[in-house]
């Protein structure tokens, strides 16, 4: 038997694509190949790709380009292009790169191993379908190799929501949820190779209804599921929106123990005539509303967020209702960006934002953010707090965990190992991350 093929995969972008790069890398397994740190003795090079930042595409085609020499030097060596750039610009990839031998959308990825095959025999293969047949199902069984204490799992892809500035729908698909029995059946694999903490993947993760054995659940449901589950410690999911925060989700963060008490739910903006040019179905006021009965339920909660500035034809007055939201809120972690324009949505034709002006908004936004995350931060000092500690520190002796809240934890300590919980006492607050001693 002849040497291993190797493979290398760069993801971008969002912790569903990091899923994803994982089942891609367990398909092509199947064919032979193991995964490789570098693209220089690769044997297939797979950029899994994420079309949500701003020019994303040209990103990918630069990627591309670096990989010419390597291509040259060795004929055999392919080259694929997965995820939602993919989706996006399937046939302008093979047009404007003809060194790429194989393009597939993210529903189409358990496709890969007859891909890769047709590819091995000098066809170019092109697959952005979004079929019918469900992947999960498809995909073999994740192999039983030991896994590090945390990890994603996917249980809900797609978008209706279509909101004015994202292409998600256009890529991801509609709203796809997979049957509870599935989602279970994996998350106990997970557990017996090690992990003590999921975190719930979805594109509106909280739209979750996938069939269950008397009728559809929902994601409340499919938390108090795992919670039974002996081994698993801890239970996460993202990304919700506001419109699907459902009475029993709340209630479970009051209840569930397993529940962490962090939760990101994107709100956007502050002003609620952007809310409507956005086409997010929600205003400010519910959307605070919504906060204050998630705290009734589960006062201790860290609540994150994200925020666009510069939508189109966002004014003064609409970005200082924004900065109003978050005062009103209290974040204590929040990803901001300036709005970038997706060809094919519909806030890609309005009047633009001065890219000056929307350069100050994104300044001042992220440090009322800054502000705020860390006085949150701060007030941990001298709590107590379980941390599972997921990986050794930069310092000799040193381990790195996270807390409930899903703040970066380390001690100096030869107690902890990889995958064990202990109550940590928090003694100082650095930039980043938090300090302390095991109780």
């Amino acid at each position: 038997m002849g040497d291993p093929k190797k493979l290398y995969i760069k993801t971008y972008g969002c912790q569903m694509n990091v899923y994803d790069s994982e089942r891609m890398a367990e398909a092509l397994g199947g064919q032979g190949y193991v995964p490789t740190d570098t693209p220089d003795d690769a044997d297939m090079i797979l950029l899994n790709t994420c079309h949500i930042r701003e020019k994303a595409a040209e990103k990918v085609y630069s990627e591309l380009g670096r990989f010419k020499g390597l291509k040259a030097a060795r004929p055999d060596l392919k080259i694929g292009v997965a995820g939602c750039v993919a989706q996006a610009e399937g046939e302008e990839i093979m047009r404007r790169q003809p060194m790429v031998d194989l393009v597939v959308g993210p529903q189409s990825y358990h496709r890969l191993p007859e891909m890769e095959a047709r590819a091995g025999g000098g066809v170019k293969a092109l697959d952005t379908d979004f079929p019918a047949e469900d992947k999960f199902e498809i995909l073999e069984s994740r192999p039983k190799a030991r896994r590090g204490p945390t990890a994603f799992l996917t249980v809900q892809e797609g978008c209706d929501k279509f909101c004015a500035f994202c292409v998600v729908p256009y890529t991801r698909g509609a709203e796809v949820s997979r049957p509870a029995a599935r989602v279970l059946d994996e998350a106990r694999d997970l557990v017996e190779r090690g992990v003590r903490e999921i975190t719930l993947l979805g594109q509106n993760v909280n739209a979750y209804h996938g069939a269950g054995p008397d009728g559809d659940w929902s994601l409340a449901r499919l938390v108090w599921a795992l919670n039974d589950i002996d081994g698993l410690e801890r239970i996460r999911f993202t990304t919700s929106h506001p419109n699907d925060m459902s009475d029993d989700l709340i209630a479970a963060h009051g209840e569930c123990a397993k529940l962490m008490p962090y939760l990101h739910l994107p709100v956007q903006s502050g002003s609620d005539r952007i809310l409507k040019r956005m086409n997010r179905s929600h205003t400010a006021e519910s959307y605070i509303r919504l906060i204050e009965r998630i705290r009734a339920a589960r006062p201790d909660i860290l609540i994150s967020g994200d925020f666009i500035v510069g939508f189109p034809e966002e004014t003064d007055q609409d970005f200082e209702d924004t900065m109003n939201l978050i005062r009103a809120v209290n974040y204590g972690q929040a990803f901001s960006f300036k709005y970038s324009t997706r060809p094919g949505t519909p806030a890609a034709e309005r009047a633009q934002v001065d890219p000056d002006v929307a350069d100050d908004r994104l300044r001042r936004l992220q440090a009322l953010i800054t502000q705020q995350q860390r006085a949150i931060q701060d007030s941990m000092v001298g709590r107590d707090v379980r941390v599972l500690f997921e990986k050794p520190g930069r310092m000799d002796g040193q381990m790195v965990g996270k807390s409930e809240y899903l703040h970066a934890v380390h001690v100096t300590d030869a107690r902890p190992q990889v995958g064990e919980s202990y109550q940590v006492r928090i003694t100082h607050s650095g930039p980043n991350s938090l300090g302390g001693d095991l109780v």
